[in-house]
């Protein structure tokens, strides 16, 4: 019965039990696993550290790993320096510690075990260095369309290029979007929940949890118009017939629902709106332009591993924009020194980045001075936060099975205990 209860804890174990002819209640489980004794520490000299959500945005752990072995030796709640600087000072073998950037458990480190170098995941700098990327690329989001490759001659053919009439207003999506982000972002400072921002706004959760995650409105505008529209598809013939000089929302619904358009003239009528101010042209159109996240995926790939169309994509890309030349660059002289532990490069890569006028990237290597020693150390040591990772994932299944009344001491036993 202990074994189930380290296995599923309450209500699952408890169901278990008796379909293999134990009749006992869940409470019963949990006071077993409770009454279990933690088991011996020993001596540990690398240690890994990295933070677990109760409650994610919320309340936060800390799980402490033996890296030797990948086992679990201690969880805390709370994500504070000063807890973990008080159980190395217990510890004082510790030599190695595998950690996350976090200021916190830096300082906790150099406070608990000065003796110890400290190392910053490869994971986490990876990640971080892909968030500097797609806010560079999403900088960029107006020049990731491919030009036009020159326009054949025929009957809807225009000898100039036409000109491009802007909406005269900013899109209702648009205006609705900033609204509702800077109210959910001060509805949030004010210490609201995303459940009660949803129902104050009248917004899904899900889009709350979007609208609060993201700093700048400009992102959340930017995903939303990137987003496929069921008149896309058809954009090119309604542009052409459109500077041909059929302005007719309704003849031109037809004449795409004879093309297998399956949407309503609505759509259309809402996609001419924006160039009837001043019965102007409709833009030409070419390919439907490169997604940011598409674009930071080819950046962030190593190039022996993108698709032939990709790589000539992002090639043609990096031959008209210069900015994002530069930065695959730097990108792929981070990624040649983080795989080959080349940690003796970081200060002339800072510096570069530093010098470059790509504002997140620069911001992202101006970071990295802060807690410069551990990243080197990252960088040329053999040692990776990947089973932490590990345990930080079994965590949370563990956690999913907890009744909502049992508490961390109820926790730490299954993750400390289940097999």
């Amino acid at each position: 019965m202990t074994q189930i209860g380290l296995a599923l804890a309450g209500r699952a174990g408890a169901r278990l039990a008796a379909a293999v002819g134990i009749t006992v209640g869940r409470d019963t489980l949990l006071r077993m696993v409770r009454a279990l004794p933690e088991p011996e520490i020993g001596e540990v000299e690398v240690l890994g550290v990295d933070a677990y959500a109760f409650r994610k945005g919320r309340h936060y752990g800390t799980v402490l790993i033996d890296m030797a072995t990948h086992r679990p030796l201690h969880l805390y709640d709370g994500r504070e320096g000063e807890d973990l600087a008080a159980w190395l000072q217990d510890h004082p073998e510790v030599k190695v510690i595998c950690r996350d950037r976090s200021s916190g458990y830096g300082e906790g480190a150099r406070v608990g075990a000065p003796q110890a170098q400290q190392v910053a995941d490869r994971y986490h700098l990876w990640a971080n260095l892909g968030q500097a990327v797609e806010k560079t690329v999403n900088a960029h989001r107006s020049r990731l369309a491919e030009p036009l490759a020159g326009a054949e001659d025929g009957p809807g053919h225009l000898d100039t290029e036409p000109e491009v009439v802007q909406p005269s207003k900013e899109l209702k999506i648009v205006t609705r979007l900033r609204e509702q982000h800077a109210t959910a972002h001060e509805m949030w400072a004010q210490g609201m929940s995303k459940a009660a921002i949803g129902r104050k706004l009248g917004l899904h959760q899900a889009t709350v949890r979007k609208l609060v995650n993201v700093r700048f409105a400009d992102d959340v505008v930017a995903k939303s118009l990137q987003r496929a529209h069921v008149v896309d598809p058809y954009v090119g013939y309604l542009h052409r017939r459109w500077n041909e000089g059929i302005r007719n929302a309704a003849q031109l619904h037809r004449e795409i629902q004879e093309l297998g358009y399956p949407g309503g003239e609505l759509a259309v009528q809402r996609h001419l709106r924006r160039y009837r101010t001043g019965r102007g042209h409709a833009p030409a159109v070419g390919t439907k332009p490169l997604s940011v996240c598409e674009v930071t995926s080819w950046i962030m790939t190593h190039p022996e591993h993108l698709r032939d169309g990709d790589a000539d994509k992002l090639h043609r890309l990096r031959e008209r924009d210069p900015e994002l030349d530069r930065l695959t660059g730097h990108v792929r002289k981070f990624a040649a020194m983080m795989t080959g532990r080349h940690g003796d490069r970081l200060d002339g890569w800072i510096t570069e980045a530093e010098q470059d006028t790509l504002a997140p990237l620069a911001s992202f290597a101006r970071n990295l001075r802060r807690d410069l020693d551990a990243v080197r150390n990252g960088l040329s040591m053999s040692y990776s936060s990947g089973a932490v990772e590990g345990n930080i994932n079994r965590l949370k299944m563990l956690k999913r099975q907890m009744l909502g009344r049992a508490g961390l001491d109820l926790l730490r036993k299954r993750v400390l205990l289940a097999r």
